[in-house]
């Protein structure tokens, strides 16, 4: 293995194999009002198809840890052990009110770069967010006023501020910026849950209808939306936001003295060469939802490298039913 570019093997198939045992499993509790049960379903088949990846991989972005929901953990050891050296970033579902409710774009999402590249930040859940695809980058300050962030992603689209879309976490937090977003001419659409399936969409070539991630939402999150953006071209820029002095203290206790600091896409990540997968549980914009039929189920994915710039998307036929020639409480993972 080579110094210059540790991950030198493509993971493409066996990540996507990972958010699709994920997805699988997730779906069964779609509708059903179990967001728990969800999530336990997804974190358990993500956990058992992630031994089967060859990576010596670190656990540093697990999601659940700020909502109390189950998870992989912070710093637990995932894969045969074997190199590339790496941190994994998880997100078993983006959206587990979404999939107990059945509303669209629930997705699971696995992402990975070279070891010590992820940002880690242990005490404060949440960051402020602007988010956008490679037509707008350079375009975005987090500091500046609202309007004029809008004027220049549409200067740099060759659109007017009425033709963008902006997406934003429906939160009473936001009434302030959607009102300024309202204000600037542009369109809004207001999503329950689901920032890291809404910053991509901002930046997927193709029509997904959104142009920019406006707001505040978890801080893991913002790393793993980071990890698709380095692939698909685009840019993000955050700013923690703890909620409370206990988070503001801890934080600065643990050396994050700077909490005005402004996080950069390469700041979020620092590798070039970064590994993202997802797979559809419900059906939205970016990707398809699961579909079962008896023994069969059909699965929407994606795959996106930065070093290659590459994109593959994957429509997959599982044979499920053979899942009962499996030991008892074996969890199912894609061939």
């Amino acid at each position: 293995m080579g110094s210059e570019h540790p991950l030198e093997r493509n993971l493409a198939l066996e990540l996507v194999r990972v958010t699709e045992a994920a997805a699988l499993h997730a779906a069964r509790w779609m509708g059903r009002g179990d967001k728990e049960a969800a999530d336990q379903a997804a974190v358990d088949a993500m956990r058992n198809a992630l031994r089967f990846v060859d990576m010596d991989g670190v656990v540093v972005i697990g999601e659940g840890e700020k909502d109390q929901a189950p998870m992989l953990y912070i710093g637990e050891r995932v894969g045969t052990g074997r190199p590339p050296k790496v941190d994994v970033a998880v997100d078993p579902i983006d959206g587990t009110n979404l999939t107990a409710k059945g509303l669209p774009n629930a997705i699971t999402v696995v992402a990975l770069a070279e070891r010590g590249s992820m940002y880690f930040q242990p005490h404060v859940y949440y960051a402020d967010k602007i988010a956008v695809g490679p037509q707008a980058k350079g375009a975005i300050d987090i500091n500046a006023p609202v309007k004029d962030n809008l004027i220049r992603i549409a200067r740099f689209m060759d659109r007017n501020v009425e033709d963008l879309t902006v997406v934003v976490l429906d939160r009473p937090r936001h009434e302030d910026l959607i009102r300024e977003i309202r204000c600037a001419g542009a369109r809004i659409k207001l999503i329950t849950d689901g920032d890291v399936a809404g910053a991509i969409m901002a930046a997927m070539p193709g029509d997904t209808g959104v142009d920019v991630l406006m707001g505040i939402g978890g801080t893991p999150e913002a790393v793993l939306a980071a990890c698709a953006l380095k692939c698909l071209g685009g840019e993000m820029q955050c700013k923690l936001y703890p909620r409370n002095d206990e988070e503001r203290e801890k934080s600065i206790a643990a050396g994050n003295t700077d909490l005005d600091r402004v996080l950069t896409l390469d700041d979020l990540v620092a590798s070039d060469d970064v590994f993202f997968a997802a797979t559809g549980i419900t059906n939205g914009e970016f990707l398809r939802g699961v579909r079962y039929s008896g023994d069969f189920a059909q699965t929407y994915s994606i795959m996106m490298r930065s070093r290659s710039g590459t994109m593959r998307r994957f429509e997959t036929n599982h044979h499920i039913g053979l899942k009962r020639n499996l030991p008892s409480g074996a969890a199912y993972v894609p061939d």
